[in-house]
């Protein structure tokens, strides 16, 4: 799918394939469904052929009781099938979410906010094209050949009309990825940066509010969307006018198969009940054709978002498990560390060594964007430096397990947001709440006496804008009762 790079390691390439027995029993009963769809113009054929010229009423019966089974056993296969994609998708998406996540989060940690936002996205894109009515269209489009087939056992003229109907819808198809590919690539990049400057500026919404920059910003973005706008409207009227001309076509080709066929029965080349059932046939020839037509957005917008999926995964490997470490004693050690900003050559540290026993505490002083902040984030682990190693007890920062480490360290960033939930999983770091911790901590951190002014106490839930507290222009971090740096 698509252009995604290949790679051994194309964990999207390996989820679809886990699903690749899933997909093959939807494409037998979509052979199944398809076949029966042949039920509507051989139950017409043999209504013209036998059941008008013999006056048998019990055929005519017979006839119509067993294509009524018929389109209940399709009806009842295409309802399973639709449930076989759609725990596809849900297998699919289970599969990948956790990996998505974490190379997400770590795209994030990295700076490239857009990205990690845009990919958790992609994921629920590609399912929902797994589980759509595309992915149908696109197992259904094989089976145009078939009907064509019988077309031509009617008469070579009708199969020759049909052949000739499918290769301009074709070249449709065609002519519509190459006049919408590019805008709609296009559009899609400009959205996502319109989205991700609109996210990050309305973050600093009380700023923009007292500096009154609300315009200066709104027209930045302004810009942005009415480009999106402009690439997508472009996109969109091209792709209506190949869809109207297809369907206009397609609506002809079925009147004019008719009218061959009657000339045909007029010169006793076929019966009318072959007249009829080539204009049905004529029909599934083409829709399987004007269906792609359709489904080429969404099919371009899920390749899309399969190559960024790849390429994040690809990017961000999943960390290597080493074995667990004992709990730390504090000795912390930076060895001729360097450092790089997101996008940026020069490095804000250069050669930085120092090293601190259990117990020793450092300050660090210096002008804004002097590096401070990037040094508290590599003294934590939430940074990687250039070259050089911080090391924790004689261990890369970078080999400790983040999960068991987290328990032992205490990091205050420059901005601090609460995470969505009550005052006690906050302090619980989202984990289990033992109440005695939590108020041993709120204690010692001296907000005990204000969480109980609040109106449920502890137990007081903050929303996705929970209470913002205003870092001091410092950042912190902590090895509890060890060593601590303060940065200032």
């Amino acid at each position: 799918m698509g252009t995604a790079p290949v790679s051994a390691n194309n964990e999207v390439r390996q989820a679809l394939k886990a699903c690749r027995a899933g997909f093959a029993n939807v494409g037998l009963f979509t052979a199944v469904i398809n076949l029966l769809m042949l039920a509507p113009a051989l139950y017409m054929l043999q209504v013209y052929d036998r059941v008008l010229s013999s006056g048998n009423e019990m055929t005519l019966l017979m006839l119509s009781l067993m294509v009524v089974g018929l389109f209940a056993f399709m009806g009842l296969l295409e309802w399973v099938r639709s449930l076989v994609v759609i725990r596809l998708g849900t297998q699919m998406d289970l599969g990948l979410n956790p990996r998505v996540f974490q190379a997400a989060y770590e795209a994030s940690l990295a700076g490239s906010k857009g990205a990690a936002g845009q990919v958790l996205a992609d994921l629920t894109s590609l399912r929902q094209f797994a589980t759509g009515q595309a992915l149908f269209a696109f197992f259904d489009a094989p089976w145009f050949p078939v009907y064509l087939a019988v077309m031509f056992l009617f008469s070579p003229w009708l199969g020759l009309m049909a052949l000739a109907g499918a290769l301009l819808l074709i070249a449709l198809a065609c002519l519509n990825e190459r006049l919408t590919q590019k805008p709609f690539a296009d559009a899609g990049r400009l959205s996502q940066q319109a989205g991700v400057q609109a996210s990050g500026n309305l973050r600093n919404a009380e700023a923009m509010e007292a500096m009154g920059m609300l315009d200066a910003v709104r027209q930045r973005w302004t810009v942005l969307h009415h480009g999106f706008l402009g690439l997508q409207n472009h996109g969109s009227e091209r792709a209506a006018a190949v869809a109207a001309v297809s369907r206009s076509l397609r609506l002809t080709l079925q009147s004019l198969v008719l009218g061959l066929g009657a000339w045909l029965a007029l010169e006793k080349q076929v019966s009318p009940g072959m007249m009829v059932a080539g204009s049905i046939l004529m029909g599934r020839v083409l829709a399987p054709i004007d269906q792609l037509i359709a489904v080429w957005r969404q099919w371009g917008s899920a390749r899309q978002a399969y190559v960024r999926l790849t390429e994040l995964l690809q990017a961000r490997p999943p960390r290597p498990e080493g074995m667990p470490l004992p709990a730390p004693s504090g000795r912390l050690c930076v060895e001729q560390v360097t450092a790089l900003l997101p996008g940026m050559r020069k490095p804000c540290l250069s050669n930085l060594a120092f090293a601190l026993e259990p117990g020793d505490s450092l300050g660090i002083i210096g002008a804004s964007g002097s590096g401070k902040s990037t040094l508290a984030r590599l003294l934590v682990g939430a940074a990687n430096p250039f070259d050089g190693k911080v090391r924790l007890d004689g261990a890369d920062l970078q080999r400790w397990d983040k999960s068991l480490l987290g328990q032992h360290i205490g990091y205050l960033p420059q901005d601090v947001q609460l995470f969505a939930g009550s005052i006690a999983e906050n302090i619980a770091r989202l984990g289990q709440v033992d109440a005695d911790a939590v108020v041993a901590a709120a204690q010692l951190a001296g907000v005990h006496d204000m969480i109980l002014k609040l109106p449920a106490g502890y137990d007081t839930v903050l929303g996705r804008a929970a209470a913002v507290f205003p870092a001091a222009s410092a950042s912190a971090s902590a090895w509890p009762g060890r060593c601590t740096g303060c940065l200032r």
